[in-house]
């Protein structure tokens, strides 16, 4: 299968503790070119994190010209701090005709479906909400404080579930795994994307 075709947008969200960067490392691995899209940010980068590879770190001002110029796929405000995905990387590899993989938050991913009707849009999750919340705490990273505002924040972000294409549970990774990769490869198939191969060649 040679005839290039462009590659297709995939966004992945969840609550933290539903797994989302195991799944997105693994797709990484699996797939013959997937590239994972590095956001924006006008925070300040912590402790080892890397400009480019964790977060692009722009300054306010930079990233209000982003804004301004329609150069961003989605952005929000978070605690006085701007985070966003740059259009131009991911319209570029998906052009070179790499899958292009966005772990954004459903407030942002209801804006790249907008934006984008082509984006296909996963919904990740545990089997329930004492699983995420055992999960949370075996980190043994969080106050309690930190717990709850992190089982708050996704009870509000499963009431947007409804708006994802699929919904994968997390139950085992290996299962979730290979139903992210199940939707990868079925979206993959459709017929729009594979009709010219019936042609006859000039």
């Amino acid at each position: 299968m040679d005839r290039s075709q462009p590659g297709k947008l995939f966004v992945l969200s969840g609550p933290s503790g539903a797994g989302k960067s195991t799944v997105i490392a693994h797709l990484l691995k699996t797939l013959d070119k997937a590239y994972f899209s590095v956001s924006a940010t006008t925070r300040a980068p912590r402790e080892g994190e890397v400009d480019g590879v964790d977060y692009h770190f722009l300054s306010r001002e930079q990233f209000e010209e982003l804004i301004a110029r329609g150069e961003l796929l989605e952005h929000a405000e978070y605690v006085g701090n701007y985070y966003g995905t740059p259009a131009g990387p991911v319209n570029e590899k998906l052009a070179a005709g790499y899958d292009v993989l966005l772990d954004i938050e459903t407030q942002g991913a209801e804006q790249v479906m907008a934006n984008r009707p082509d984006a296909v849009s996963v919904f990740l999750f545990p089997p329930g909400f004492a699983v995420l919340e055992e999960r949370l705490r075996k980190r043994g990273t969080d106050s309690e404080e930190k717990i709850q505002a992190r089982l708050a924040q996704a009870r509000v972000e499963c009431r947007r579930a409804g708006l994802y294409r699929y919904i994968v549970i997390n139950d085992l990774i290996e299962n979730a795994c290979s139903e992210a990769l199940a939707i990868i490869t079925a979206e993959k198939c459709r017929s729009a994307d594979r009709l010219h191969f019936l042609k006859e060649e000039d």
